[in-house]
């Protein structure tokens, strides 16, 4: 049928409503559930490895409240067997103005179901001199 979403488009589209649900409006020690043990998170060029690691980080972060808008989100089947997503959007932490972000997840099917072993996240700031 047309129009109709390849199963690697629902898997990522389901991933990041669950992961930004809970970013957003639980507490983030339990966002360690939708990552591999072994798991990699690049925040911001900081290189977080481990569930217990990238949960610290994603708990640590210095503020209170936190609300993702998600402008575009794309996914791609990989080679391996795996689902690549791209996602676009801005975030508003506490009062401060919306910013821009950008990350990328892999997820691979592990144990019957599908999780994160690779998750690079950036803020969209430009530093170019004026």
């Amino acid at each position: 049928m047309a129009g109709e979403k390849e199963i690697w488009q629902k898997i990522g589209e389901g991933f990041v409503q669950e992961y930004y649900n809970q970013f957003d409006n639980t507490n983030r020690m339990a966002l360690a559930n939708l990552y591999s043990p072994g798991a990699c998170l690049t925040w911001e060029g900081s290189p977080f490895q481990g569930r217990e690691a990238i949960a610290n980080k994603l708990v640590n972060l210095p503020f209170k409240r936190i609300k993702h808008i998600i402008t575009e989100q794309d996914s791609q089947p990989t080679i391996d067997s795996c689902i690549l997503i791209m996602v676009f959007g801005q975030l508003q932490a506490d009062d401060d103005p919306p910013m821009a972000f950008h990350q990328v997840f892999l997820l691979k099917s592990q144990n019957g179901g599908w999780a994160c072993t690779n998750d690079v996240f950036r803020l969209g700031v430009h530093n170019i001199p004026v």
